[in-house]
């Protein structure tokens, strides 16, 4: 009845034309469901999967970019002009860095700087929260500290670290290496089980 109607009022042409389109209609609907089911997932924040994947409760920050090596000889830890600092690209780095986790989400539980300046003035650009410094973070590259101090202290500490907390730790490349395995770059993020002792290393794309 209706294909007649159409048939009086449009002609043949026209109807022929218009059942094309409903049949290309009606054969395109199988065809998009299978390409909606086989859709790629959104990509992972990889920050966020690596702790959920090996249960991590430290995230371990190298300090971010300061110019130089080591510490000059004159090194005070109380003093900040006698030690190797972050320079201008290294505290918009660090701000960066802030910026991604306030942004994805991640909130650590407490958050521990070592006595460096470096290490604190990262954590303080990143402006994530308020920070306590701890000497289990300290270098011990110099031997400004005792190494096997250092990280028996910093290893005490994170035997108490419950698998339901996430603390930031922001450190130097040797603690870091020490306990993980691990040397990251500058800025670099290492996410660490202190139960398990299984860490990964996450590269951080930050702008």
């Amino acid at each position: 009845m209706i294909s007649q109607l159409f048939t009086r009022t449009r002609g043949p042409a026209i109807l022929a034309r218009g059942r094309a389109i409903l049949m290309a209609a009606l054969m395109a609907v199988p065809m998009m469901v299978p390409a909606l089911l086989t859709a790629p997932p959104a990509q992972a924040e990889p920050l966020g999967e690596a702790t959920d994947r090996i249960g991590g409760n430290v995230l371990f920050l190298r300090h971010a970019l300061a110019p130089g090596f080591g510490d000059p000889d004159r090194f005070d830890v109380d003093d900040c002009t006698t030690q190797r600092n972050l320079n201008d690209a290294g505290r918009e780095q660090a701000r960066a860095i802030g910026a991604y986790m306030a942004r994805h989400g991640i909130t650590p539980d407490t958050i521990f700087s070592s006595h460096w300046c470096r290490c604190q003035d990262t954590a303080t650009e990143m402006a994530i929260g308020p920070f306590s410094t701890h000497p289990g973070l300290n270098s011990f590259f110099n031997g400004h500290v005792d190494r096997d101090r250092t990280l028996a202290a910093l290893r005490e500490h994170m035997a108490r670290i419950g698998p339901d907390r996430l603390e930031l730790m922001v450190t130097h490349q040797v603690v870091i290496s020490a306990i993980t395995g691990i040397s990251p770059r500058s800025g670099g993020m290492v996410v660490y089980n202190s139960r398990s002792g299984e860490a990964v290393s996450v590269p951080l794309l930050v702008k």
